[in-house]
């Protein structure tokens, strides 16, 4: 995640130094986001059958091949191809992991345990954007990103054991095809509300990800330094929170609580943005954003880790998979609401039309409209979360 956090305030700001449109810089991150949608299922359900760690030390290898082909690419194409292979390594990596917490809590400590996670995510997010602001160069945090991810590889192979037993993964699930994954655990499935939640949420945080480098910038004159520093104070206040707090408060106030404020807070976020006037404003409303994510994200799936009966890995592959899903539709409305409105004409008819020119260089209403869509999300969800909740308690 310090990879990762490093190559956020370049990515966009690398493309568009190739060319790339607001939209085809939304087509990098959702083809991302596509691969894991595709792949974290079937990694998962690997994981399940031979193990946590070939899965890991497969992801981590593939991520740094692709992260430093990512910097060396000089077209759009090379890009998006190098993207691609990200996607398909990353989605062996967090289900994975997240899987092997799973493995070594018990039900009374995995609340904590991916809140600790969760802290672990954001410690990336403090150090990351901070280091790969100051780089200078966008190509460069590409190739400290994929150094960081092949000398965690080294990590893994020399020092992780195994967290899968042997007569644990005899005792998984027969294999089943992706398709009937899906239907069995979305359709028919008790935690379709929890899958939902996982899909909305990253749906508007992406939407934000994927414009947000361009909005400051033809705002306020700011790059990819001051976009670390935001970045980094988030982190700072999000990682206690997860580190230590999370857990009790699991324990304490109960899961669906803690989702249910989240989506609220990152909805409340997005809406703040409107009035942004300033750097320090910028922050305090990308942090309220983030705090609403990073809840609900290691709430959710402690909740679904308890709950699963077709093996930890699959489950946890299922919800990344739903992450993926909102990572690919989130970024491509996102980034095509913000293209749009750089348009006098888009003002005068269609979907903009309902509020006049207001919208006419005011970009920041594409998360109005992500705000909204959360907020619907969240009044059709409250009873079924409900519902899951009692059955936890039965």
């Amino acid at each position: 995640m310090l990879g990762f956090g490093i190559i956020i305030p370049n990515l966009a700001y690398y493309a568009e130094d190739i060319g790339a449109t607001a939209t085809e810089i939304a087509l990098l991150l959702s083809i991302y986001s596509g691969m894991q949608l595709v792949f974290a299922p079937i990694w998962g359900r690997l994981s399940d059958k031979h193990g946590r760690k070939p899965a890991i030390l497969f992801g981590l290898l593939g991520n740094a091949v692709a992260l430093v082909a990512f910097g060396l690419a000089q077209e759009y194409i090379w890009l998006f191809t190098a993207r691609s292979a990200a996607g398909i390594a990353s989605a062996a990596v967090l289900p994975s992991v997240m899987a092997y917490v799973a493995d070594v809590t018990t039900s009374e400590e995995r609340g904590r345990g991916m809140g600790l996670m969760g802290a672990a995510m954001g410690l990336g997010f403090i150090l990351g954007p901070a280091i790969g602001g100051v780089m200078g160069r966008h190509d460069l945090p590409f190739f400290v990103a994929g150094g960081l991810s092949l000398l965690t590889f080294l990590f893994a192979l020399i020092l992780l054991p195994e967290s899968l037993q042997k007569d644990v993964a005899e005792e998984q699930h027969e294999w089943i095809s992706p398709r009937d994954l899906f239907r069995r655990t979305t359709l028919k499935s008790p935690l379709t509300p929890l899958f939902l939640v996982a899909f909305f949420s990253t749906f508007s945080f992406a939407g934000l990800e994927a414009t947000f480098p361009l909005f400051i910038k033809e705002g306020w004159g700011f790059g990819q330094r001051e976009m670390g520093w935001m970045f980094m104070v988030m982190g700072a206040i999000v990682v206690p929170l997860q580190g230590g707090l999370l857990g009790r408060l699991i324990n304490w106030i109960g899961e669906r609580r803690i989702i249910l404020i989240g989506l609220l807070l990152n909805a409340l976020g997005m809406v703040f943005l409107l009035y942004a006037f300033n750097f320090v404003t910028l922050t305090i409303y990308l942090t309220i954003i983030g705090i609403g994510n990073q809840l609900i994200r290691p709430t959710n799936t402690s909740w679904i880790s308890k709950q699963t009966q077709i093996g930890q890995g699959a489950a946890i592959g299922i919800m990344d998979a739903f992450l993926s899903l909102g990572r690919i539709l989130g970024p491509l409305l996102g980034g095509w609401l913000y293209e749009k409105s750089a348009h006098p004409e888009f003002a005068k008819t269609g979907f903009s039309g309902v509020f006049g020119g207001w919208l006419y260089g005011n970009n920041a209403y594409s998360y109005a409209v992500l705000a909204g869509i959360l907020v619907i999300a969240t009044v059709c969800l409250y009873v079924p979360l409900r519902q899951v909740e009692r059955n936890t308690q039965v």
